[in-house]
Formats: structure tokens, sequence, C-alpha cells
């Protein structure tokens, strides 16, 4: 018996974290802006992006393959990157971001693209708050 205590006690914590860790998940939508923004270009071409948001708030962004100078994209990366993160898809555009000095275009093109993606959630948001809207009014014009 004392045996099986021990056991219980040593996987509860996996079974908690797996736990929680599949309602992140579930709450979490990444956005991918390589289809959205296909037209926004950095020195060198295309420059895709996952957006990830949980909660209403950008938890991550994370840079994708492109063709740009690995220095200068990850010089512009980083620096905006931290702009954006921690904020509210709200917060997030209505901000006007600075770019990273040396890297203009590969700034340029992330901001554009975190924008884009960002207009993609909320837009979804709102396509899907009017959906429950017009649910509620369909049941209670049937009463």
């Amino acid at each position: 018996m004392k045996r099986f205590f021990i056991i219980a006690a040593m996987l509860l914590p996996l079974v908690a974290g797996s736990a929680v860790a599949r309602n992140a998940s579930s709450t979490a939508q990444v956005v991918y802006t390589g289809e959205i923004a296909k037209k926004i270009n950095g020195y060198n071409g295309p420059t895709p992006l996952n957006i990830h948001v949980a909660g209403g708030k950008i938890v991550k962004i994370e840079a994708l393959d492109n063709n740009e100078t690995p220095q200068y994209f990850q010089k512009a990366a980083n620096h905006i990157f931290k702009q954006y993160e921690g904020k509210t898809v709200a917060e997030a555009l209505r901000l006007t971001p600075d770019a990273a000095t040396g890297a203009t275009y590969s700034s340029e093109a992330i901001i554009k693209n975190i924008q884009m993606g960002l207009q993609q959630v909320k837009t979804t948001k709102a396509k899907s708050t009017s959906k429950s809207k017009k649910t509620t009014k369909k049941r209670r014009s049937r009463r």
C-alpha cells in the first residue's frame, strides 16, 4: 500500500502538468503569415512568421525560413519581437514599433507581417463572436 502512494505521488505532477498543457494549447492560436502576407518582402523576399496568441495576448513570435541575410534578419527579429510579446492583440495593433538600425527592409517586413497576422486574429475573433450572436437571435425568434 505504501508503495502505491509513493508511485501516485511521483506521477501526480506529471498527470497534472499534462492537463495544464492541454488546456493551454486548446486556447492558444498560431497564425502563420506566409499565406496572408505573401506579398510582403524584406530585402531578399518574403519573411513568414508564426504568431502565437493565447488568452488574447501575444505569447511568442517566431521567424520561419526566409532568404534574408541571417545576421540582419536576426537583429531585426530580436528587436521587434520584444516590442510585441506580452501585449494584447488590440495593444499590438496600435503599436508603432521601432525598426532595427541597419536592418530596415527586414524590420519593415516583420512589422507588416505581424500587423497582418494580428488583423487575421482580430477578424477571426470578430466573426466567431458575431456567429454566436446570430445563433442566439435565431433561438429567440423560434420561441
